[in-house]
């Protein structure tokens, strides 16, 4: 299977980045990996509208060809980390195996990523911070693996 992680911004901050590389490389067990970082636009445009639109561009020519898009939202559908797992699973034997998960910026996703996504996925209500977002979703991803597995990860 073939994951593409399509993120706005870079993560600047080491504990950032070392959390997240520490997923990925436990992910690349059971993955090939590829993260993809658009510009943050923010100190660019004079309104989160407008920052939207110009990341969304940035992010959809980005798009793997055959990839099966996944958009991250506060209001997409909430799975927890057995059913995560399972919908996985249910997507690779149904052929989709390349996924593409879309995180946005500080401003969130443009309605044209959402429209182009095959759904939306949601780590919960809350708002957290868009790296924060990128941690979680990559220990969330190899947690999935994990429990396919039967790996001992998940408790």
């Amino acid at each position: 299977m073939k994951i593409t992680i399509l993120a706005v911004g870079k993560l600047k901050e080491r504990y950032w980045r070392e959390a997240t590389e520490q997923y990925l490389r436990r992910l690349s067990a059971y993955a090939k990996l590829n993260v993809v970082e658009v510009p943050d636009r923010d100190k660019e445009e004079s309104t989160g509208e407008c920052v939207q639109k110009r990341e969304a561009t940035d992010l959809l020519k980005r798009i793997p060809d055959g990839a099966y898009i996944i958009a991250m939202d506060a209001g997409g559908k909430a799975l927890g980390s057995e059913e995560l797992s399972v919908h996985i699973e249910k997507l690779k034997l149904h052929g989709r195996s390349h996924l593409c998960f879309i995180i946005g910026g500080s401003n969130g996703l443009a309605p044209a990523v959402f429209a182009r996504a095959d759904e939306t996925l949601s780590f919960g209500p809350q708002t957290w911070p868009h790296n924060l977002a990128r941690v979680m979703l990559t220990e969330q991803l190899y947690r999935a693996f994990s429990i396919s597995a039967n790996h001992p990860y998940h408790k």
